[in-house]
């Protein structure tokens, strides 16, 4: 006889078939706020639902990658980088038996807490709350889904497991974040004892990689800013271009880009099998009982030496023909100047923010709610609130 799928036989599958280095989520450490089960859904689940649903990741889709939303519908934004980073995730974690649901989940949110404009914002924002605690954008997505979101009346965030969470740590462990008010403070009770770093969030910062090596080579040949004769300097490149030279222009780069991705991902599944294959030495745990972040531990997702070598190369180049190209610094120089005047205006008159967020500053720092607040909006109203406040309205009538 048919019947739904429960959670039990959900969490069995997973045991009787993913490999024993796979999370598992029957054995998740838990939730800041106790729960109770759902009959149908894993933890995982639940967490990749949650994550779907919230309002940072829907400002996604308005969130500059390397060029602004407004310069064509066609370059890659936040969103989609994330659901590109998803579908690399799922599969690498399909070709190692490991727990796709919890990679999906961490994929979902591992870019929640980037600002408006990318990451020249950033660098602005780190600089001007430094004496709050800095600027950084893993810890902001942590921020994010513990004390920001606001969907639950019994606790704040969306009560993500550990497990999920952990894939903020990547430059700082979770009770530095804890100590400088990035994390739900429930998160004490997860500080000590023993935990394996998750071969999970080792895939999810593999795809990212991958994924925005092979979309910014995309978007800077659809732009002009790049183009495949100038990336044959990249011996990566060199050979992928030489594949599928022959065809018309735009199968040629669509082509290039499939290909591009596709050794990517298959080195890193056989180069990361070979290794988890192996036995594993011992993380040492330190006094604090908990693991360093994902950044500084030994890896077991990895690239091959020579893929790896490949992949830098790739990546100095976007850096030195892409990223520092007149055209893109031209419109972060805009950006960084308005998000400075966005800060100095919400700090001298709070009443600016919308009213969640001064209902924060009984509470918290004001330099760290206006972060908050600038750190959420999508690029899209940056430029309507410094429109507003800034501009003339005689001007700004006839703008519109």
């Amino acid at each position: 006889m048919m019947h739904l799928l429960s959670r039990e036989e959900s969490e069995k599958r997973e045991r009787d078939t993913l490999s024993p280095l796979a999370a598992q989520s029957a054995d998740t450490l838990g939730r800041c706020h106790g729960e109770e089960e759902h009959p149908l859904r894993t933890a995982f689940q639940r967490d990749r639902d949650r994550l779907i649903h919230s309002t940072a990741f829907r400002r996604l889709e308005y969130k500059t990658q390397v060029f602004v939303n407004h310069e064509g519908d066609y370059y890659r934004t936040r969103l989609t980088h994330t659901l590109e980073v998803v579908q690399i995730a799922r599969s690498m974690a399909r070709f190692l038996r490991l727990n796709e649901d919890l990679a999906e989940a961490m994929a979902l949110a591992h870019d929640l807490g980037h600002t408006p404009f990318g990451h020249s914002v950033e660098a602005v924002l780190q600089e001007l709350v430094i004496d709050a605690g800095g600027f950084e954008h893993n810890a902001q997505g942590l921020r994010c889904v513990d004390l920001l979101e606001t969907p639950y009346p019994d606790f704040p965030g969306l009560n993500l497991t550990y497990e999920v969470r952990s894939i903020f740590t990547k430059k700082s462990s979770m009770a530095e974040l804890l100590r400088k008010g990035y994390a739900d403070p429930g998160s004490q009770r997860f500080i000590r004892g023993p935990r394996q770093p998750l071969l999970e969030a080792q895939i999810v910062d593999l795809a990212d990689s991958i994924a925005y090596n092979s979309h910014d080579v995309d978007d800077g040949i659809k732009s002009g800013l790049l183009s495949p004769e100038m990336l044959e300097e990249v011996p990566l490149w060199r050979e992928v271009w030489k594949s599928v030279r022959g065809r018309d222009e735009s199968s040629c780069r669509h082509a290039a880009i499939r290909e591009l991705i596709n050794l990517q991902v298959t080195d890193a599944a056989e180069e990361s099998l070979r290794r988890m294959s192996q036995p594993s030495q011992p993380i040492p745990v330190p006094e604090s009982g908990e693991y360093p972040p994902l950044g500084v531990i030994p890896r077991q997702i990895e690239f091959s030496t020579a893929m790896r070598d490949s992949d830098r190369s790739l990546k100095d180049y976007l850096h030195s023909n892409l990223y520092h190209h007149p055209q893109v610094t031209r419109q972060m120089d805009r950006a960084q100047e308005m998000i400075r005047r966005l800060f100095q205006a919400y700090f001298q008159s709070p009443e600016q923010m919308a009213p969640q967020f001064r209902m924060r500053l009984a509470k918290e720092p004001k330099a760290r709610v206006v972060c908050d607040y600038i750190a959420g909006m999508t690029d899209r109203f940056a430029e309507d609130e410094y429109i507003s406040l800034f501009l003339p309205p005689s001007l700004v009538a006839r703008n519109r």
